[in-house]
């Protein structure tokens, strides 16, 4: 990427493992040891920042889950998994080994079901079905997949139907799912959940679990956090221009950062005087619709609130509020005017911590990084509804849904995206094929993911040792 883009760009493969925002530096650690004392600790200086750490696993503070599962997360996730399959059929295949231990050893049971753990159970069950047990077909029968989610349904975020479906079809292949249970322990053989609906505890037996119930704070973050005064937060607290609050030159994208939208009614009265030119202590609609746009941007819940009402304009938030006896004149009080917008807030929500928001604040903050200088001189951002005079350099960022996806095994999948359009069955799959070769980052990224997808069609899936 780098070398097509002709630009001057140092990369070095090092952790990050502190933050100074006092003194502008960033302590890395190199894994392979390039100083003379073999340690690797080195230092950066940065006029800006960006933090895009992500997120590591939460376990909730459940009992074992460290020791005994495995995650999802890493590229050395991937590996441990593969490995642990293998090694559970093949100790499974022992001559001396008891029907009742080949079940436990068989058993793999994924715990979380949300869009993760949903799709690492269809990938896993496709694995099995298509591929591995031609080579162990003597403990066939024996394998077992279980999905233990806490929630009354799977895929809690996507439309019912789409959880319906996607249960129904786990059912026709034989992956149970346990809904309404919470893991409460993990031992080495032994999984115990709890019921939620009347508190009973259970235990089950397992040969490999795979943990994907939730994402925490990586430790670097955290102590950042702690230095900047946001404490007791799950993510770096960020403006609507992905800047870390409190903290100047730092900015943060992805799992590790959370969008903080400013809410009108805290900026309501600042908001009424700049939109009353005449300075008459009421607004009239004229007033109104001249600032509409910079408050529509600089507080995007106003438009989103509009249109949930199935509000055509500024005028029917208005009319709503101070009555019919208005609908002539149109000119409301500061009182008037809060009335009308007391309920815009209830719109705002964080984004969700997604592949899909990440890649659209890197391209946004790399946009206004690309024209900094320029936006200095001619700002093309919203007039300042609070603080300063004059206009934001930027426009905050926006983020667009375009849908999600889930995978659901045997080439088939589920889709729901704008405007309630959902999709399930084959044909969504090869959508689903066609959208993920299309964000690869490089044509040589997508002709090698579409290689794998033939050669895997063909001759099926590797499962020899790495």
């Amino acid at each position: 990427m780098f070398e097509k883009k002709n630009k001057d760009v140092t990369f070095c493969e090092a952790e990050c493992f502190k933050i100074d925002a006092n003194r502008k530096t960033v302590h890395c650690r190199s894994a392979v040891g390039t100083n003379l004392d073999g340690n690797g600790d080195f230092m950066l200086d940065y006029d800006y920042l960006v933090v895009a750490l992500g997120a590591t696993v939460s376990t909730f503070n459940t009992p074992g889950v460290l020791e005994h599962c495995c995650f999802l997360k890493e590229v050395e996730d991937a590996q441990k998994i593969r490995k642990g399959v293998i090694d559970c059929f093949e100790k499974a295949s022992l001559p001396n080994i008891s029907e009742e231990e080949k079940r436990k050893i068989l058993h793999f049971v994924v715990i979380g079901g949300g869009p993760t753990g949903v799709e690492f159970a269809a990938e896993m069950h496709d694995f099995l079905v298509e591929d591995l047990v031609k080579l162990y077909p003597a403990i066939q029968d024996l394998v077992k997949i279980t999905i233990i989610q806490s929630a009354e349904h799977i895929l809690t975020m996507f439309d019912e139907r789409i959880a319906s479906f996607a249960e129904q079809k786990f059912k026709r292949d034989g992956i149970e799912v346990c809904t309404g249970f919470r893991v409460i322990k993990v031992s080495d053989d032994l999984i115990t959940m709890k019921r939620k609906s009347d508190g009973e505890e259970l235990s089950v037996p397992y040969g490999m679990a795979v943990w994907s119930a939730g994402i925490g704070t990586r430790p670097v973050v955290m102590d950042f956090m702690q230095q900047i005064g946001q404490t007791n937060r799950r993510a770096l607290a960020t403006n609507e221009w992905l800047r870390v609050r409190e903290c100047e030159g730092v900015y943060a994208i992805g799992d590790c950062a959370t969008v903080s939208q400013r809410k009108i009614m805290d900026d309501i009265s600042t908001v009424f005087k700049m939109a009353d030119k005449d300075n008459s202590g009421t607004l009239t609609l004229k007033e109104i619709n001249g600032v509409l746009d910079d408050i529509c941007i600089r507080y995007p819940q106003v438009e989103l609130y509009m249109k949930s009402m199935h509000m055509l304009d500024i005028a029917d938030l208005i009319k709503g509020a101070v009555g019919d006896s208005h609908k002539e004149s149109m000119v409301v009080d500061i009182e008037e005017f809060k009335k009308a917008l007391r309920h815009v807030d209830s719109q705002v929500k964080n984004a969700p911590a997604t592949a899909q928001v990440a890649a659209q604040q890197g391209q946004y903050l790399a946009q206004c990084f690309n024209k900094m200088e320029k936006c200095r001189e001619e700002p093309e951002g919203p007039l300042r509804m609070a603080g300063g005079s004059g206009r934001h350099f930027f426009r905050p960022f926006r983020y667009k849904h375009f849908g999600q996806f889930a995978p659901l095994g045997g080439e088939q999948a589920a889709a729901e995206l704008p405007g309630d359009w959902v999709s399930m069955g084959h044909s969504t799959q090869w959508l689903w094929y066609s959208v993920y070769a299309s964000k690869q980052v490089s044509w040589r990224t997508r002709v090698l993911v579409v290689s794998d997808w033939t050669r895997r069609f063909i001759f099926g899936r590797d499962s020899s040792r790495i």
